[in-house]
Parts: C-alpha cells; sequence; structure tokens
C-alpha cells in the first residue's frame, strides 16, 4: 500500500505517517480497495542502514500492529504472527503490511511501510488462493468498534516503542518478540514461491529475518515466499 501524502502526523524525526489513503496496492501491484471504517496508512522514512537491515522493519510494524490491537481490545488470545508481517485473529487475516523502498547509491533512499487492518470488513475475499488464510475484522472476531482515527494513535506509539528499540538494540529482541507470538511455530507448514514449494517444521526465524523450515531435504533457510497452513 502506497498512498499519497494528505494529513501527516510525526513519529519521529526521520518517519512520519501519511493518516489516509486514496490509491493503494497489494502483493504483486493489486489493486486495493480499502472499505471505509477500516485502517490504511503508510509510514515514510529515510532509513541510514543497508538494505539488509532495512527490510526487517517488516517485523517491527508486525508487532506495532499486534500490540496496538491488544491494547484497543484488551486481548491477545486469538492474536498471532504469521510470518514475516501478517497479524492474525482467530486463525484470520486481520492486518497486512507491505514495505517499498528506493535506493540512493548502495543504501536506502526511503522506505514506505503501508500498513492495512480490517477494523470493520473484510475486503478482496476474491482474491485468496486455494489454502489462503480468509480475512476476517476486528469488530466481527471480537465485538470491538474502533475507529481508524483511535487505531492510529495506537499504532504509532506502539511502533515508536519498536523502532526505538530495534535502533538502539537490532533485531535480536525484535525477533524473539516476534517468536513470542509467531502462529504455527513448531507446526508443518508449506513455504510457496512462484518457483518451487517447501514443506516442513516451521523452527524459528533466523538473525536476517529468513523463514527456517525442517523440511525433508533438510533444515531451509527461506528469504522470501508465501505461507500456507
Amino acid at each position: 500500500m502506497r498512498p499519497p501524502g494528505l494529513q501527516r502526523i510525526s513519529l519521529a524525526r526521520n518517519g512520519s505517517w501519511q493518516s489516509a489513503q486514496t490509491k493503494g496496492r497489494g502483493r504483486r501491484g493489486r489493486d486495493w480497495k480499502e472499505p471505509a471504517g477500516n485502517f490504511a496508512a503508510t509510514l515514510v522514512m529515510r532509513p541510514t542502514e543497508p538494505p539488509q537491515v532495512v527490510a526487517l522493519r517488516s517485523f517491527v510494524a508486525a508487532l506495532a500492529v499486534y500490540d496496538a490491537c491488544e491494547a484497543l481490545t484488551g486481548r491477545t488470545t486469538g492474536l498471532a504472527l504469521k510470518w514475516p508481517n501478517d497479524v492474525l485473529l482467530n486463525g484470520g487475516k486481520l492486518s497486512g503490511i507491505l514495505l517499498e523502498s528506493a535506493g540512493g547509491g548502495e543504501g536506502v533512499a526511503y522506505l514506505s511501510i503501508g500498513i492495512g487492518v480490517n477494523l470493520v470488513e473484510t475486503p478482496m475475499k476474491e482474491w485468496l488462493e486455494p489454502g489462503a488464510v480468509w480475512p476476517v475484522s476486528l469488530l466481527s472476531e471480537t465485538g470491538v468498534q474502533v475507529s481508524p482515527e483511535m487505531f492510529l494513535t495506537e499504532l504509532a506509539a506502539a511502533y515508536a516503542r519498536f523502532e526505538l528499540q530495534f535502533t538502539t538494540y537490532g533485531f535480536e529482541p525484535i525477533r524473539t518478540a516476534w517468536l513470542a507470538r509467531a502462529a504455527k511455530l513448531g507446526e508443518v507448514i508449506t513455504a510457496r514461491t512462484t518457483h518451487s514449494e517447501t514443506e516442513g517444521t516451521f523452527e524459528t526465524v533466523d538473525a536476517e529475518g529468513n523463514l527456517v523450515l525442517n523440511s525433508a531435504k533438510g533444515r531451509v533457510n527461506i528469504p522470501a515466499a508465501d505461507i500456507f497452513f
């Protein structure tokens, strides 16, 4: 998701939130329609780390969405994180996150972290692949109605906490916190790319953010894939 710049809410010296979306897109360039009442925003940053470190903010964002949901609903039961950055509720997909960046020499000139959360409705069901996680909304699963403005307030605060942890201590505490909330850890899952499919036990996420599966071919580190349960 990459909306044009509308109202901006300050997060930090090197980043700002765009609080509305009028022209979003999902993975693989798909058009993304956002029903009224759902949440969509993009954090725009100018990071200073190498590209491989910048990409780890995918996990930072997922933790922030998880904590915002917890704060607004008063519950953690049913919440989980699906590698690398989907937020699940009662087994359904509540939120999706998409990172986009542009280079500047050998670094990253800017990073956009697009976040969509189904607060009241569940759009785009026609795009589901066989075996994909069914979308759910916060309202349907918890009975709690949250406005986009309320969610943005909690999300910005949660992201700021995890961003400070990430820039101060590196990825390890983020990785540990993410694994504590991970869906299907220790269970058999399927990682699918356009060229291959790997089934194995979800062992961990490594220091580079790769998914680690124990498959029939041995231990496999997967940098990018669609995950199916």
